[in-house]
């Protein structure tokens, strides 16, 4: 049995968001494969996902020189942590995004430095740094409105690339792409561009669920 994180990042309705669409759909199709696996479901925007800020700082500084944190520093620090213990632990994982502005929503950004930490999840070594989180694997399922994966935009890829970098980074290699786009260029097209994207969603899954 495979412990999967689901995690979304998109304040709109399932109805109102192509992401959201792709990501349900993707996660139906896993859950029929198997029904046995522990599904953990983050909706980032209904969490509480402390910025890394000055209070965080402290509290990390106190922590290695043996001082007490106060009660701020404390709580933050500690919600950290459990959201970084709750990624470590899981087997897979599947990051559900829009494209905001060439890149993701804040929160997403947020998220992302609660995993990313020297010493859990990658280390420093002489040879550079080397991820702990290897044999994992990831999905990012993603929807934007613009043409990226081609043309005059392909540069300003600044997501799913990201993601990938992060990934890597920390040792996860095994990494899928479900990726929808064009649906604001192309208006008329965009129930047609989904209904190919949602194809992709459920054979992404089949083989995630393996």
């Amino acid at each position: 049995m495979s412990k999967v994180l689901y995690i979304t990042a998109n304040p709109k309705a399932e109805s109102e968001s192509f992401s959201l669409r792709l990501g349900q759909a993707f996660l139906n199709q896993y859950k029929e494969l198997n029904p046995q696996d522990e599904i953990i479901e983050l909706d980032l925007y209904n969490t509480d996902i402390p910025n890394i800020d000055a209070d965080v700082f402290q509290g990390w500084g106190k922590l290695a020189s043996g001082n007490e944190l106060n009660e701020i520093e404390q709580q933050k620090v500690a919600r950290l942590n459990e959201l970084l213990d709750q990624f470590i632990s899981a087997d897979k994982y599947v990051f559900v995004t829009p494209m905001w502005n060439f890149n993701f929503p804040p929160r997403f950004k947020s998220y992302i430095d609660t995993f990313c930490i020297a010493g859990k999840t990658f280390k420093y070594t002489p040879e550079g740094p080397v991820g702990l989180m290897t044999g994992k694997k990831a999905v990012h399922i993603h929807a934007r409105g613009g043409i990226y994966s081609e043309g005059p935009n392909k540069n300003s890829d600044f997501a799913d690339s990201y993601l990938r970098t992060i990934l890597q980074f920390i040792g996860i290699t095994d990494i899928e792409s479900v990726i929808a786009e064009g649906m604001a260029y192309t208006p008329d097209q965009a129930e047609v561009i989904m209904e190919k994207a949602l194809a992709h969603a459920k054979e992404a899954a089949t083989q995630f669920a393996k």
